[in-house]
């Protein structure tokens, strides 16, 4: 019996044999836009991808550590907010457009 695997682990990685059972789950990816930037998420993962323009919410990697579990990501001219499971929400891209929230 395979442990259940991590979405960072590769199937590569496993070793099956014969007699083993394989269950996969796949979501498709979801999309946000700002006005110079995209982010891709799934649905209850943790991890958001981004691109783009940093100042318009394409360089997440100052937030990634708190995006787990998310359910929604929403753009706006040039930041993202992200709605966790929890009901937190998580904010980055321009400060003066909505991504920074450490006053809320």
């Amino acid at each position: 019996v395979l442990p259940d695997l991590m979405l960072s682990v590769s199937l590569q990685a496993v070793v099956l044999e014969a007699g083993d059972h394989l269950t996969a789950v796949v979501q498709q990816a979801k999309m946000a836009t700002t006005r110079r930037a995209f982010a891709m998420w799934c649905y209850g993962g943790d991890r958001v991808v981004t691109w783009g323009d940093r100042n318009s919410g394409g360089d997440s990697s100052a937030v990634q550590g708190q995006l787990r579990n998310v359910q929604q990501v929403q753009g706006t001219g040039r930041a993202f907010a992200a709605i966790l499971a929890d009901g937190s929400v998580v904010t980055w891209g321009s400060a003066e457009q909505g991504g920074d929230s450490s006053a809320v």
